[in-house]
């Protein structure tokens, strides 16, 4: 097995790289590296991220624009490229519907050659490896909740195909390391996540409804809006995500609130933050849409300690309070 390092050394020793580090999630855990003392390398091509989410560290983190389905090109560092890192940390990925279906090859060969130029990095500088995957491994899921156990139920061939099995090719891979090479590894099985870095524009629900009411226009929903999700605050995502980084869990593990809600739920939600008295209009249901999403974290709970802390409530209050500051 491939030497990892000792997770009890000075965190100012520590180098993690960060691929799709510029993104929504991925800021978001490059704060918090770089608030705890590592030294952060952040890999990003910038097609749906933006070095503005990282304009605020300055030079505290190195920047390497590149494409990870090339390679993460970290010989473009010189001198500073890192022969030794503490963690690999792989969230590269178009993530919002809208953005995937925009980009399904490239989505694919994100999660394809991408994953394995990032475990390719890992193995060769003896450091750990996390892919950031997601809940929509399940497919429109027959198990509810949904355990890690679950194998899913994904239509390979239908428009969100590209998505779902990037990622699941994604986790094959990642194991196909940890079994070949001895390389440590780390699967977060990430749920819908929102907060302050999710453009208005970007097309997820949340995103969607929230930025609607605060412009007093109508909240379009798909479908009838029984439909039910786990809306995570990207705090407790990113909390999830450390501890796992450091942990010793060699299995994938579910990040999400296990608290249920309807999309209308979801919309009432947003009534109360935001005060609209905007309509509701019904537009059709994507294509495969799940109808269920819901996570056991039991296994999060058991082995990293984590479960999520923020309400939907004030989840929303902040969001609506960066992006008020947006227009501002």
């Amino acid at each position: 097995m491939a030497e990892q390092p000792d997770a009890q050394q000075p965190l100012t020793e520590r180098v993690v790289i960060v691929t799709g580090g510029a993104g929504f999630v991925g800021s978001h855990l490059v704060d918090r590296l770089v608030e705890r003392g590592d030294r952060v390398v952040v890999v990003d091509n910038v097609v749906t991220g933006t070095w503005d989410n990282l304009a605020h560290l300055g030079d505290r983190i190195e920047r390497v624009e590149a494409d990870v389905s090339q390679g993460l090109a970290l010989d473009t560092l010189g001198d500073r490229a890192p022969d030794t890192v503490y963690g690999v940390c792989h969230l590269a990925s178009p993530a919002s519907p809208p953005a995937y279906l925009a980009l399904p090859v490239e989505t694919l060969m994100v999660g394809s050659e991408g994953t394995r130029h990032a475990l390719e990095v890992a193995r060769q500088r003896g450091g750990r490896f996390l892919l950031a995957s997601t809940s929509e491994i399940y497919g429109d899921p027959e198990v509810h909740p949904q355990p890690e156990t679950y194998l899913g139920n994904v239509n390979a061939i239908g428009p969100r195909g590209c998505y779902d099995e990037a990622k699941r090719f994604a986790e094959a891979m990642t194991m196909a390391y940890a079994r070949t090479h001895g390389v440590s590894v780390r699967i977060a099985r990430l749920f819908n996540t929102y907060g302050p870095r999710l453009r208005a524009e970007d097309g997820r629900v949340v995103s969607n409804l929230l930025t609607q009411a605060m412009e007093n226009r109508p909240m379009s929903i798909y479908g009838d809006g029984t439909q039910t999700r786990s809306f995570g605050y990207v705090d407790d995502t990113v909390d999830g995500l450390l501890r796992l980084l450091d942990s010793d869990v060699q299995m994938p593990v579910n990040l999400g609130t296990p608290t249920e809600f309807s999309i209308l739920e979801l919309v009432e939600a947003v009534r109360r933050v935001t005060g609209t008295t905007a309509e509701v209009v019904h537009l059709e249901l994507p294509t495969d849409d799940p109808t269920q999403r819901q996570p056991d974290i039991g296994r999060a709970k058991e082995l990293l300690g984590w479960k999520p802390e923020v309400t939907l409530i004030d989840g929303l209050h902040r969001y609506a309070d960066w992006l008020s500051a947006q227009t501002a």
